[in-house]
């Protein structure tokens, strides 16, 4: 036999090798995916979120999972296929999309963590359908979104610190957050604004200013910065989010009048 055709036969038999190691250390992945939308196919919500990883549960209740599911047309789940897999170490992603019973496509992406010996779903992505900018990241939110994130999370400030205490602010931050600081050291952070007796609220009644495009840093962290109209000075902005289970959650916020 011709050098080459053995040496090409033995290349080809490299590649399919490690095919085969992807899909054996990513059978797991595969297996908990489909246990997921077994449930979620069956409307069993409670068993599905059985799945997720305790950051994502902890951040994501039953009628939350099933809003995000309703939303995305996923609850019409039919079957799913997975075009690209990675693994690395505790962590791994599924990449590809998923059929629905009315012959639908829905490109969808899933990120695991390994806990206690088993897979479990740590997020699940699904991009927004329809017109977006160009300009943004592809990873990044639509402006619309990007806004509707900006006035919630200063609403849910704005009643801890009309409230004098961030409790209700922490809760509603990424658990990422809420394991590096507690309400206290939150108090502590704001204390200034918490004092300052400003009436706050006249944001609630405004819209937000965006500064220029948003971006995602390759930690995965969406940076959102802008204004606030306000006379006679402005009252800036700097937000950050991570996404954690189904959305972005606040990771970073700044505010400062100018």
């Amino acid at each position: 036999m011709n050098k080459w055709v053995k040496i090409g036969i033995g290349v080809v038999a490299v590649i399919a090798l490690g095919i085969a190691v992807v899909f054996y250390f990513t059978s797991g992945m595969v297996d908990t995916a489909d246990s997921f939308f077994k449930a979620v196919k069956a409307r069993d919500i409670a068993k599905a979120r059985g799945y997720l990883a305790e950051d994502f549960k902890a951040g994501t209740d039953e009628k939350a999972l099933a809003d995000f599911l309703s939303r995305g047309a996923i609850l019409d789940f039919k079957e799913a296929s997975w075009s690209n897999r990675n693994i690395s170490g505790s962590r791994g992603e599924l990449d590809g999309s998923i059929t629905t019973q009315a012959g639908g496509t829905i490109p969808i992406k899933m990120m695991f963590v390994k806990e206690k010996g088993s897979w479990k779903i740590y997020s699940i992505r699904k991009p927004t359908a329809g017109l977006q900018s160009g300009d943004a990241s592809p990873a990044a939110p639509a402006k619309t979104d990007q806004v509707a994130l900006v006035k919630q999370s200063m609403r849910d400030f704005i009643v801890s610190v009309d409230g004098k205490n961030m409790e209700h602010f922490r809760s509603t931050v990424s658990t990422m957050w809420q394991k590096q600081h507690t309400t206290e050291q939150l108090n502590e952070a704001f204390k200034a604004l918490i004092n300052a007796g400003a009436n706050w609220s006249v944001l609630n009644e405004l819209e937000p200013v965006l500064a220029g495009e948003a971006t995602v840093d390759k930690d995965g962290v969406l940076v959102v910065s802008g204004y606030y109209p306000t006379t006679p000075r402005k009252v800036h902005f700097v937000q950050k989010y991570i996404y954690e289970g189904i959305a972005w959650k606040l990771l970073g916020f700044n505010i400062e009048v100018k």
